[in-house]
């Protein structure tokens, strides 16, 4: 990047873009978005289902005035989307808010310090065809924070640069058959540089879906 081009990627423009975009347009922000927005005819997305409530933090960490999003690898053991990459977060507990259920998870999953993180605020719910009604929490996480993994839930622990999450070049659309019926979906395929051997995490479904409604209504088709 040019260094009189302004990183619109960096920490501080991002938390400064969330802020005036909740104040300014929080209608769009605040929109719900779900696997429908592909997928009309969805077979799971069904008139009367019930969604189970859940909520994901958006963990935005400094990196040098760069900023990356923190991710997990979920462990094959468990229920529901064993094994995918995912946000840090669950369901939503009886008489907690969705930004208590993501602080919560996101410190039982990793060990984040809930402390850390300033909530900058939340965007309306993403609905999956898996049954959940997710509400994704931006949160900015102040300092280094020092992470516990939980291995009853979490297989591993990264950080992919805002920059790239944000940018629509990265976001692929595939499609697979479920219940005979085309089942449309993003995938954000990111390689880690330097890494010996060459790893690639296969970012896709449920959390590229939330990723690309987070990127559309902060930064659009920039």
């Amino acid at each position: 990047m040019d260094h009189l081009t302004p990183n619109i990627y960096g920490v501080d423009a991002f938390e400064t873009r969330v802020l005036e975009r909740f104040e300014s347009r929080a209608d769009i922000l605040e929109a719900t978005g779900g696997d429908q927005v592909l997928n009309p005819q969805h077979p799971m997305m069904v008139d009367g289902r019930v969604f189970k409530p859940a909520a994901v933090l958006f963990p935005v960490i400094d990196r040098g005035g760069d900023a990356s999003i923190l991710l997990t690898q979920r462990t094959e053991k468990l229920s529901s989307h064993s094994g995918q990459i995912a946000l840090p977060g669950g369901k939503i507990d009886d008489n907690e808010t969705p930004e208590q259920a993501a602080l919560r998870e996101a410190q039982e999953e990793v060990g984040l310090d809930p402390n850390l993180v300033d909530v900058l605020g939340t965007f309306g719910p993403y609905y999956s065809g898996s049954g959940y009604r997710v509400s994704p929490v931006v949160g900015m996480v102040r300092g280094e924070p020092e992470l516990t993994i939980n291995h009853d839930e979490v297989a591993a622990v990264f950080e992919v640069p805002l920059s790239f999450l944000m940018d629509q070049k990265n976001h692929n659309r595939e499609s697979r058959i479920f219940k005979e019926t085309e089942i449309f979906y993003y995938t954000m395929p990111y390689t880690v540089e330097g890494a010996d051997p060459p790893h690639e995490w296969y970012i896709w479904g449920l959390t590229a879906g939330i990723i690309r409604m987070v990127q559309e209504r902060l930064y659009g088709a920039v």
